[in-house]
């Protein structure tokens, strides 16, 4: 191979690559509303664990994390 067809240096193609976004980061805020002194749970508690396992919203339905269960949105016609 000549000189001008070598392959850029590690630290040149590492520069080339797309930053990868930080994703944000999830805490209790994005669970509980608070209005007027009064909380509220923005998503379901699992039917199956009790109170402190939330369900995942996942569009047409809820599901838990931990035991699997998943509850259906009520769909209107």
């Amino acid at each position: 191979m000549s000189e001008e067809e070598k392959e850029a240096p590690i630290e040149e193609k590492e520069a080339e690559k797309t930053e990868k976004r930080k994703k944000e980061e999830k805490g209790v805020f994005t669970l509980y509303k608070i209005d007027e002194g009064k909380i509220t749970r923005l998503r379901p508690t699992c039917e199956r664990c009790g109170p402190g396992y939330f369900m995942a919203d996942h569009g047409d339905r809820y599901a838990c994390g931990h035991c699997g269960f998943t509850r259906y949105k009520q769909t209107e016609k």
